[in-house]
Protein backbone atom coordinates (compact mmCIF):
# COMPACT_ATOMS: atom_id res chain seq x y z
CA UNK A 1 0.00 0.00 0.00
CA UNK A 2 1.90 3.30 -1.26
CA UNK A 3 2.24 6.00 1.39
CA UNK A 4 0.47 8.98 1.72
CA UNK A 5 1.81 12.81 0.98
CA UNK A 6 2.14 13.07 4.59
CA UNK A 7 3.29 9.81 5.30
CA UNK A 8 5.79 10.34 2.73
CA UNK A 9 6.73 13.51 4.12
CA UNK A 10 7.48 12.24 7.58
CA UNK A 11 9.42 9.62 6.55
CA UNK A 12 11.49 12.62 4.52
CA UNK A 13 11.91 14.65 7.49
CA UNK A 14 12.87 11.78 9.81
CA UNK A 15 15.62 10.25 7.08
CA UNK A 16 16.81 14.24 6.36
CA UNK A 17 17.08 14.34 10.58
CA UNK A 18 19.16 10.97 10.38
CA UNK A 19 21.90 11.57 7.90
CA UNK A 20 23.97 13.84 9.80
CA UNK A 21 23.87 11.38 12.88
CA UNK A 22 24.45 8.09 10.19
CA UNK A 23 27.55 10.15 8.82
CA UNK A 24 29.30 10.07 12.32
CA UNK A 25 28.48 6.35 12.91
CA UNK A 26 30.11 5.47 8.99
CA UNK A 27 32.81 7.94 9.76
CA UNK A 28 33.84 6.41 13.36
CA UNK A 29 33.85 3.15 11.71
CA UNK A 30 36.88 4.30 10.00
CA UNK A 31 39.38 3.60 12.64
CA UNK A 32 37.68 0.10 13.33
CA UNK A 33 38.12 -0.78 9.77
CA UNK A 34 41.65 -0.31 10.43
CA UNK A 35 41.98 -2.56 13.61
CA UNK A 36 40.57 -5.23 11.22
CA UNK A 37 42.91 -4.93 8.17
CA UNK A 38 45.91 -3.44 9.27
CA UNK A 39 47.68 -7.38 10.51
CA UNK A 40 46.91 -7.95 7.02
CA UNK A 41 48.73 -5.01 5.11
CA UNK A 42 51.11 -2.86 5.96
CA UNK A 43 49.21 0.82 6.45
CA UNK A 44 50.65 2.49 3.05
CA UNK A 45 49.70 0.06 1.03
CA UNK A 46 46.53 -0.43 2.75
CA UNK A 47 45.25 2.54 1.93
CA UNK A 48 46.64 2.87 -1.70
CA UNK A 49 44.71 0.11 -2.31
CA UNK A 50 41.93 1.21 -1.09
CA UNK A 51 42.27 4.66 -2.48
CA UNK A 52 42.88 3.33 -6.52
CA UNK A 53 39.94 0.79 -5.96
CA UNK A 54 37.60 4.34 -4.81
CA UNK A 55 38.99 6.14 -7.81
CA UNK A 56 37.41 3.31 -9.83
CA UNK A 57 34.27 3.79 -8.13
CA UNK A 58 34.53 7.40 -8.08
CA UNK A 59 35.24 7.44 -11.83
CA UNK A 60 31.78 5.72 -12.61
CA UNK A 61 30.01 8.00 -10.71
CA UNK A 62 30.96 10.93 -12.12
CA UNK A 63 30.64 9.30 -15.54
CA UNK A 64 26.65 8.14 -14.62
CA UNK A 65 26.06 11.71 -12.86
CA UNK A 66 27.32 13.85 -16.05
CA UNK A 67 29.50 15.69 -13.16
CA UNK A 68 32.00 18.53 -14.55
CA UNK A 69 35.39 18.75 -14.02
CA UNK A 70 37.71 21.90 -12.97
CA UNK A 71 38.73 23.79 -15.65
CA UNK A 72 41.44 25.78 -14.09
CA UNK A 73 45.14 23.85 -14.19
CA UNK A 74 45.83 26.18 -10.66
CA UNK A 75 41.99 24.65 -9.13
CA UNK A 76 43.28 21.21 -10.05
CA UNK A 77 46.70 21.29 -8.08
CA UNK A 78 45.37 23.11 -4.99
CA UNK A 79 42.49 19.97 -4.67
CA UNK A 80 45.59 17.30 -5.18
CA UNK A 81 47.65 19.16 -2.40
CA UNK A 82 44.42 19.29 -0.43
CA UNK A 83 43.83 15.59 -0.54
CA UNK A 84 47.49 14.94 -0.13
CA UNK A 85 47.04 16.62 3.00
CA UNK A 86 43.13 15.49 4.16
CA UNK A 87 43.64 12.27 3.09
CA UNK A 88 47.40 10.76 3.02
CA UNK A 89 48.59 12.23 5.67
CA UNK A 90 45.61 11.88 7.96
CA UNK A 91 44.90 8.56 7.36
CA UNK A 92 48.74 7.44 6.72
CA UNK A 93 49.41 8.99 10.31
CA UNK A 94 45.96 7.24 12.02
CA UNK A 95 47.27 3.84 10.52
CA UNK A 96 50.73 4.11 11.47
CA UNK A 97 49.61 5.03 14.96
CA UNK A 98 46.84 1.96 15.08
CA UNK A 99 49.15 -0.77 13.64
CA UNK A 100 51.95 0.68 16.65
CA UNK A 101 49.53 -0.40 18.63
CA UNK A 102 47.67 2.58 19.96
CA UNK A 103 44.33 1.48 20.88
CA UNK A 104 41.25 3.10 18.29
CA UNK A 105 39.41 4.89 20.68
CA UNK A 106 42.80 6.85 22.02
CA UNK A 107 43.79 7.03 18.39
CA UNK A 108 40.26 8.78 17.45
CA UNK A 109 40.63 10.91 20.61
CA UNK A 110 43.93 12.43 19.51
CA UNK A 111 42.98 13.81 15.44
CA UNK A 112 39.33 14.55 17.20
CA UNK A 113 41.14 17.78 18.06
CA UNK A 114 41.35 18.95 14.71
CA UNK A 115 38.84 21.29 15.58
CA UNK A 116 41.12 22.83 18.28
CA UNK A 117 44.30 22.61 16.25
CA UNK A 118 42.56 24.02 13.07
CA UNK A 119 40.85 27.05 15.17
CA UNK A 120 44.69 27.90 16.70
CA UNK A 121 46.06 27.69 13.51
CA UNK A 122 43.14 29.81 11.49
CA UNK A 123 44.24 32.67 14.11
CA UNK A 124 47.34 33.10 12.52
CA UNK A 125 46.62 32.25 9.11
CA UNK A 126 43.44 33.69 8.06
CA UNK A 127 43.24 36.00 10.61
CA UNK A 128 40.26 34.58 12.22
CA UNK A 129 39.19 35.33 16.06
CA UNK A 130 38.96 33.15 18.95
CA UNK A 131 36.58 33.86 21.31
CA UNK A 132 37.06 33.24 25.12
CA UNK A 133 34.70 30.13 24.89
CA UNK A 134 36.74 28.79 22.22
CA UNK A 135 40.30 29.26 24.49
CA UNK A 136 38.54 27.20 27.09
CA UNK A 137 37.44 24.60 24.52
CA UNK A 138 41.19 24.22 23.52
CA UNK A 139 42.23 24.08 27.08
CA UNK A 140 39.47 21.41 27.87
CA UNK A 141 40.69 19.33 24.97
CA UNK A 142 44.38 19.34 25.82
CA UNK A 143 43.61 18.49 29.27
CA UNK A 144 41.24 15.76 28.01
CA UNK A 145 44.14 14.33 25.83
CA UNK A 146 46.59 14.48 28.84
CA UNK A 147 43.98 12.34 31.43
CA UNK A 148 43.52 10.01 28.68
CA UNK A 149 47.54 9.68 28.39
CA UNK A 150 48.16 9.79 31.80
CA UNK A 151 46.27 6.65 32.16
CA UNK A 152 48.06 4.70 29.30
CA UNK A 153 51.21 5.29 31.20
CA UNK A 154 53.50 2.15 31.83
CA UNK A 155 57.22 2.83 32.00
CA UNK A 156 57.69 -0.50 33.32
CA UNK A 157 56.47 -2.06 30.24
CA UNK A 158 59.59 -0.53 28.39
CA UNK A 159 57.12 1.10 25.53
CA UNK A 160 56.39 4.55 27.61
CA UNK A 161 52.48 3.88 27.05
CA UNK A 162 50.39 0.17 27.62
CA UNK A 163 50.79 -1.70 24.32
CA UNK A 164 52.61 1.72 22.34
CA UNK A 165 55.15 3.86 22.23
CA UNK A 166 55.60 7.43 21.41
CA UNK A 167 56.11 6.71 17.79
CA UNK A 168 52.50 5.46 17.82
CA UNK A 169 51.75 9.11 19.55
CA UNK A 170 54.03 10.92 16.50
CA UNK A 171 52.41 9.03 13.84
CA UNK A 172 48.32 10.30 15.37
CA UNK A 173 49.96 13.86 15.78
CA UNK A 174 51.01 14.08 12.02
CA UNK A 175 47.68 12.62 10.99
CA UNK A 176 46.13 15.81 13.36
CA UNK A 177 48.57 18.03 12.10
CA UNK A 178 47.74 16.93 8.12
CA UNK A 179 44.01 17.22 8.44
CA UNK A 180 43.93 20.51 9.82
CA UNK A 181 46.43 22.21 7.85
CA UNK A 182 44.49 20.36 5.04
CA UNK A 183 41.26 21.87 6.29
CA UNK A 184 42.55 24.94 6.25
CA UNK A 185 44.43 24.81 3.00
CA UNK A 186 41.01 23.96 1.40
CA UNK A 187 39.30 26.52 2.99
CA UNK A 188 41.39 28.87 1.49
CA UNK A 189 42.47 27.65 -1.81
CA UNK A 190 39.81 25.11 -2.90
CA UNK A 191 36.40 27.31 -2.94
CA UNK A 192 35.75 26.48 -6.51
CA UNK A 193 35.61 22.46 -6.27
CA UNK A 194 33.14 20.30 -7.41
CA UNK A 195 32.04 18.10 -5.11
CA UNK A 196 32.06 15.06 -6.72
CA UNK A 197 34.88 15.34 -8.81
CA UNK A 198 36.81 17.42 -6.45
CA UNK A 199 36.66 14.08 -4.07
CA UNK A 200 38.24 12.35 -7.20
CA UNK A 201 41.17 14.50 -7.69
CA UNK A 202 42.00 14.94 -3.56
CA UNK A 203 41.89 10.75 -3.39
CA UNK A 204 44.42 10.92 -6.94
CA UNK A 205 46.72 13.46 -4.95
CA UNK A 206 46.37 11.03 -2.23
CA UNK A 207 47.09 7.77 -3.94
CA UNK A 208 50.10 9.33 -5.77
CA UNK A 209 51.57 10.19 -1.92
CA UNK A 210 51.17 7.01 -0.75
CA UNK A 211 52.33 4.95 -3.86
CA UNK A 212 55.52 6.54 -3.06
CA UNK A 213 55.33 5.72 0.75
CA UNK A 214 54.11 2.63 0.29
CA UNK A 215 57.33 1.91 -2.17
CA UNK A 216 60.27 3.42 -0.33
CA UNK A 217 59.01 1.90 3.57
CA UNK A 218 57.09 -1.18 3.59
CA UNK A 219 57.21 -4.49 1.01
CA UNK A 220 54.02 -4.22 -0.10
CA UNK A 221 52.66 -7.60 0.98
CA UNK A 222 49.41 -8.22 1.67
CA UNK A 223 47.32 -11.60 2.91
CA UNK A 224 43.76 -11.91 1.19
CA UNK A 225 42.15 -13.10 3.93
CA UNK A 226 38.45 -13.03 3.91
CA UNK A 227 38.50 -10.48 6.96
CA UNK A 228 41.11 -8.25 4.94
CA UNK A 229 38.68 -8.01 1.95
CA UNK A 230 35.59 -7.60 3.40
CA UNK A 231 37.17 -4.32 5.30
CA UNK A 232 38.42 -3.37 2.16
CA UNK A 233 35.33 -3.56 0.63
CA UNK A 234 33.42 -1.42 3.88
CA UNK A 235 36.22 0.85 3.74
CA UNK A 236 35.72 1.48 0.13
CA UNK A 237 32.41 1.43 -0.16
CA UNK A 238 30.67 2.33 3.55
CA UNK A 239 33.36 5.08 4.19
CA UNK A 240 35.03 6.34 1.02
CA UNK A 241 31.92 6.40 -1.24
CA UNK A 242 28.52 5.91 1.00
CA UNK A 243 29.66 8.55 3.94
CA UNK A 244 31.49 11.08 0.91
CA UNK A 245 28.44 11.14 -0.83
CA UNK A 246 26.22 11.31 2.27
CA UNK A 247 28.27 14.39 2.80
CA UNK A 248 27.81 15.56 -0.37
CA UNK A 249 24.04 15.41 0.06
CA UNK A 250 24.36 17.14 3.26
CA UNK A 251 26.29 20.09 2.04
CA UNK A 252 23.72 20.68 -0.50
CA UNK A 253 20.59 20.39 1.56
CA UNK A 254 22.98 23.28 3.86
CA UNK A 255 23.22 20.94 6.54
CA UNK A 256 27.32 20.71 6.85
CA UNK A 257 27.08 22.55 10.46
CA UNK A 258 25.28 19.65 11.99
CA UNK A 259 27.54 16.93 10.78
CA UNK A 260 30.64 19.70 12.12
CA UNK A 261 27.88 20.10 15.70
CA UNK A 262 28.34 15.95 15.78
CA UNK A 263 31.76 14.99 14.79
CA UNK A 264 32.94 15.66 18.22
CA UNK A 265 31.20 12.40 18.69
CA UNK A 266 33.32 10.16 16.58
CA UNK A 267 35.87 9.26 19.78
CA UNK A 268 33.31 8.33 22.11
CA UNK A 269 31.47 6.33 19.83
CA UNK A 270 35.04 4.80 18.01
CA UNK A 271 35.86 4.00 21.96
CA UNK A 272 32.59 2.33 22.19
CA UNK A 273 32.31 0.37 18.80
CA UNK A 274 36.39 -1.00 19.66
CA UNK A 275 35.19 -2.39 23.05
CA UNK A 276 32.74 -4.06 21.99
CA UNK A 277 34.69 -5.78 19.06
CA UNK A 278 38.20 -5.79 20.30
CA UNK A 279 37.90 -5.47 23.42
CA UNK A 280 39.81 -2.37 24.22
CA UNK A 281 38.88 -1.20 27.64
CA UNK A 282 39.43 1.91 28.77
CA UNK A 283 39.62 2.93 32.50
CA UNK A 284 37.70 5.47 34.42
CA UNK A 285 40.37 8.28 33.80
CA UNK A 286 40.64 8.20 30.39
CA UNK A 287 37.18 7.88 30.12
CA UNK A 288 36.43 10.87 32.12
CA UNK A 289 39.36 12.38 29.68
CA UNK A 290 37.14 11.45 26.60
CA UNK A 291 34.26 13.45 27.91
CA UNK A 292 36.24 16.65 29.30
CA UNK A 293 37.93 16.57 25.57
CA UNK A 294 34.67 16.25 24.05
CA UNK A 295 33.36 19.08 25.99
CA UNK A 296 36.18 20.84 24.88
CA UNK A 297 35.84 20.47 21.38
CA UNK A 298 32.00 20.75 20.98
CA UNK A 299 33.10 24.52 22.38
CA UNK A 300 35.61 25.38 20.54
CA UNK A 301 33.29 24.53 17.21
CA UNK A 302 29.75 25.93 18.17
CA UNK A 303 28.94 29.05 16.86
CA UNK A 304 26.47 31.51 17.60
CA UNK A 305 23.20 31.19 15.31
CA UNK A 306 23.59 34.54 14.86
CA UNK A 307 26.91 33.94 12.80
CA UNK A 308 26.19 30.88 10.99
CA UNK A 309 25.49 30.66 8.15
CA UNK A 310 23.20 27.55 6.17
CA UNK A 311 26.28 25.23 4.62
CA UNK A 312 28.66 26.97 6.54
CA UNK A 313 31.88 24.19 7.45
Amino acid sequence: MPLSATGQATLNGLWIKAMPVLFVLLWSTGFIGAKFGLPYAEPFTFLFVRFVCTLAVLYLIIRLMGECWPTSPRLWLHIAVAGMLVHATYLGGVFSAIQAGMPAGVTALIVGLQPLLTAVLARSWLGERLSGRQWAGIALGLVGVVLVLQEQLDLQAGTLFAGYGWMALLFAGVGLVGISIGTLYQKRYCTGMPLTTGTFIQFLGATSVLAVAALLFETREIDWTPTFTLTLLWLIFGLSIAAILLLMALIRRGEASRVASLFYLVPPVTALEAWLLFGERLGWLALGGIVVAVIGVAMAVHQPKATSRPGAD
